[in-house]
């Protein structure tokens, strides 16, 4: 049973009954209208001193109606799907936007729809015990690869989401989207002093993707980055080269790039590449793409939150060119440009705003042994703890986890208490090596705007940054 038919059966939702929620959207007048139907099963399990702490599951279902007008936008939602719900929805929606204009809603009709991940029915996961099973495998591999290990904390979430988006202007579309996510966290200590490390892996995708032994390895692998996290010195401070490793990484593209490069910030002229298409930007050997196609990955989607079905990456700079920005449909009417496959949304109460999938920086030429070779004395940034970014300018203050000394072209030893502070701009321009081995990261990436909260997925091959302020302790 694929959604449309979930959606008639389950709860009523024919055609007639989206058409009706659409007039009333329009009756008021306005320019766009859509529908937004949604059912969503939800899994949690955490493990933490060994026990089981949380094992729940939820329903959620609900729709939002939107109407644009102008740049004008009404969106109102329900947790019904009545069609008294949906129509008072649509009044509301209609009465927040104000329209002065009118268009009539056309004839719905039904796009293909690619498969881009897997879309089981329920229990798409396999039996509740086997997930617990990967749990409990996890805590056990962490306590016995080091006697340190003094806390294992383990999450796995997961859902499993139907929805179904009609617009104003014919379309139906559909997608049944599986989502999971696993985590694992380690806490080492040594003679007074505690270390963390974390692990995660996500993917739309169920239980068919992971297993103990995917478990075993990311709490190793989590337990021997809080090891070496015991053993790092101070980080120096002051400017000079940074290597990027492959990878997660790509965090720091995603944020101090990614953001200003959404089109809602550049049609108010709130970002730092406002005006700036067919211009150089970055040094010619950077080119960024956001692909919402590739199989498999967290920010994966056969349609956007809006009812837009992506066939192709957007390349956002190529060889250091502003080429484009990320869309949705407000954004695209606007500024007169094509649609992205941008527009996302949380869920049914949130309206979709121009929003990054997968984002990377592409491959180059270079290995990461001649890059690494060519630093005299620098950094070597593996993962990121957490950040700050300012959107317009893409200033950004980010800590690193793990990291390590470059000394005559050789990574040597941890260092802790690193801070890499500069603007996405700069670092785009000071870009002088990129490698040949692109990663895009499968860690549990969540990215957030606006209060809203949607899955992502980061990448970035071997890069070398000239010169970065770097903030350390010594």
């Amino acid at each position: 049973m694929n959604a449309k038919e979930f959606f008639e059966t389950e709860h009523g939702v024919t055609a007639e009954r989206l058409n009706t929620a659409l007039a009333e959207a329009l009756a008021r007048g306005g320019d766009y209208a859509d529908v937004y139907l949604e059912h969503r099963l939800f899994n949690s399990i955490r493990l933490e001193e060994g026990l089981l702490k949380e094992l729940s599951e939820a329903i959620s279902v609900g729709a939002g109606v939107r109407v644009v007008a102008g740049e004008e936008t009404g969106y109102a939602y329900t947790n019904e799907l009545s069609t008294r719900a949906l129509v008072n929805a649509a009044r509301t929606a209609a009465a927040i936007a104000r329209a002065a204009s009118r268009t009539t809603a056309a004839d719905l009709r039904v796009l293909e729809i690619p498969d881009r991940y897997p879309a089981l029915r329920p229990p798409y996961l396999g039996p509740i015990e086997d997930i617990i099973d990967c749990v409990q495998e996890a805590d056990a591999a962490a306590r016995s690869f080091d006697r340190r290990v003094c806390e294992v904390t383990v999450h796995w979430n997961d859902e499993w989401k139907q929805v179904l988006i009609a617009t104003s202007e014919g379309d139906v579309v559909w997608d049944t989207a599986p989502l999971y996510v696993f985590s694992v966290s380690v806490v080492v200590e040594e003679d007074g002093q505690r270390q963390v490390g974390w692990k995660n892996l996500g993917a739309r995708a169920g239980l068919e993707t992971f297993s103990p032994q995917t478990a075993i390895l990311l709490a190793r692998e989590a337990t021997a980055q809080a090891t070496t996290l015991l053993k790092a010195a101070g980080a120096p401070a002051g400017e000079m080269p940074v290597v990027l490793a492959p990878g997660p990484s790509g965090v720091l593209l995603h944020e101090s790039v990614g953001h200003p490069l959404e089109a809602d910030a550049n049609r108010k002229k709130m970002s730092v590449f406002s005006g700036q298409l067919s211009e150089r930007v970055a040094s010619e050997l950077v080119t960024v793409v956001d692909n919402p196609t590739l199989p498999g990955l967290r920010g994966t989607v056969n349609v956007d939150g809006e009812g837009f079905v992506p066939q192709r990456p957007t390349v956002l700079i190529e060889k250091g060119v502003l080429r484009g920005y990320l869309h949705d449909r407000l954004s695209a009417r606007l500024m007169k440009m094509a649609l992205t496959g941008n527009g996302r949304r949380q869920d049914y109460t949130c309206v979709p705003i121009p929003r990054m999938t997968n984002t990377y920086l592409a491959a180059g030429e270079e290995s990461l042994f001649d890059i690494v070779r060519s630093v005299e004395r620098g950094i070597f940034c593996k993962a990121f703890s957490g950040g700050q970014v300012e959107p317009a300018g893409g200033n950004f203050t980010f800590s690193m986890h793990e990291a390590y000394l470059i000394e005559n072209g050789n990574v040597t030893s941890p260092i802790k208490g690193a801070t890499l502070i500069g603007s996405g701009i700069a670092v785009l321009k000071n870009i002088v090596a990129v490698g040949n081995d692109l990663v895009i990261d499968r860690g549990a990436w969540a990215c957030g705007k606006q209060g809203q909260s949607a899955p992502v997925s980061v990448g970035t091959p071997t890069v070398k940054i000239a010169k970065m302020t770097v903030g350390g302790r010594r």
